[in-house]
């Protein structure tokens, strides 16, 4: 089972019956992530892989994993609200045991993305899980 954050959004994706609903709703959620100081978009944070410009700062907190993110792409930023959900809080050793791709396609993403965009997710969790791990 998924973290409740994102058990919430996959709540909340059961209830928009088309994909703009959800799109929007994912880009609201982006809106909504902390402000991303320009300071740490830097090439340590910036993720390769990824057709928009998207940087990741990971924290571990007592054993605990966090991580903050922005990219210049609204919807790419609702990406990163969407991986928020699903790890943060985690203790650094559950994040490698997240079936992040089955718990995403469970909101149907996998299928609406474009292929650039689902590298870039890729890209996104590749970063989080070594991060983690390390």
């Amino acid at each position: 089972m998924a973290q409740p954050a994102f058990e919430e959004i996959a709540e909340d994706f059961a209830f928009m019956e088309d994909w703009e609903d959800r799109y929007r709703h994912v880009i609201d959620l982006g809106k909504a992530l902390p402000a991303f100081p320009d300071a740490l978009k830097v090439p340590a944070t910036k993720v390769d892989g990824c057709a928009s410009q998207v940087w990741l700062q990971p924290k571990i907190t007592d054993g605990q994993f966090h991580f903050d993110g922005d990219s210049d792409a609204m919807i790419v930023r609702g990406l990163i609200a969407v991986l928020r959900a699903l790890y943060n809080d985690l203790p650094c050793a559950a994040v490698a045991a997240v079936d992040a791709h089955g718990e995403l396609a469970r909101l149907g993403l996998h299928d609406h993305l474009s292929a650039q965009r689902s590298n870039g997710v890729r890209a996104m969790i590749e970063r989080i899980r070594l991060t983690a791990s390390a």
